[in-house]
């Protein structure tokens, strides 16, 4: 049995109020140091993981390091793990982008499974580079404890992937900053036995 331990970066500028962050490469916050560090003293105490994979991205990269610290390990940064392209939506406001595409914007949170955003990905797109993830955990780790680091719109898609459930059900699935969840890939099954748990007061 192979068991993914997915974590999301800690806090970062642009969750309150809400931006469309995607490839923008911002810090984590001091929040969000605080999140990673108690994260990653869970992680180390609870688990033995051999090997930590993150998004390119500056907080993800931050978010492992801490982990990386606690445990004794280098991440190694996998590109499938970037978050969603929002393409033209990016670092935009909830507000700004609803101004701008109304109809598209209540499309996103309505039915996401339907939207390509402007210049941008889609569910289906990110969908693809999480099923790489998997494969590539599979075929790498076998019968090892792997950290993933990665966003909110990643990792709903890998869990989704996970449980065999449509696109359409991505708001259904929460993933707070810094939050844990746990899958165990087995031999033809896979199963999530902890979500968006969260190690920090």
């Amino acid at each position: 049995m192979t068991r993914i331990l997915l974590v999301r970066h800690g806090h970062v500028e642009g969750i309150s109020p809400e931006r469309f962050r995607g490839r923008r490469d911002i810090d984590l916050s001091d929040l969000g140091g605080r999140q990673a560090h108690a994260t990653a003293q869970r992680l180390a105490g609870q688990w033995r993981p051999v090997a930590i994979y993150t998004s390119p991205l500056r907080r993800c990269l931050q978010t492992a390091g801490a982990i990386g610290t606690a445990c004794g390990l280098e991440a190694t940064v996998l590109d499938d793990l970037n978050d969603l392209h929002y393409g033209e939506w990016e670092w935009h406001t909830h507000q700004e982008v609803r101004a701008r595409w109304p109809e598209l914007f209540e499309c996103w949170f309505a039915a996401p499974q339907l939207v390509r955003f402007p210049q941008g990905e889609s569910l289906q797109d990110l969908l693809a580079r999480m099923a790489n993830v998997l494969r590539f955990v599979r075929e790498r780790h076998a019968d090892q404890t792997v950290v993933l680091v990665g966003h909110s719109s990643g990792n709903r898609a890998l869990l989704l992937h996970t449980l065999d459930q449509p696109l359409s059900a991505y708001w259904r699935l929460a993933q707070d900053a810094c939050s844990v969840s746990v899958i165990e890939l087995h031999a033809r099954t896979a199963t999530v036995r902890r979500l968006n748990e969260i190690y920090y007061s």
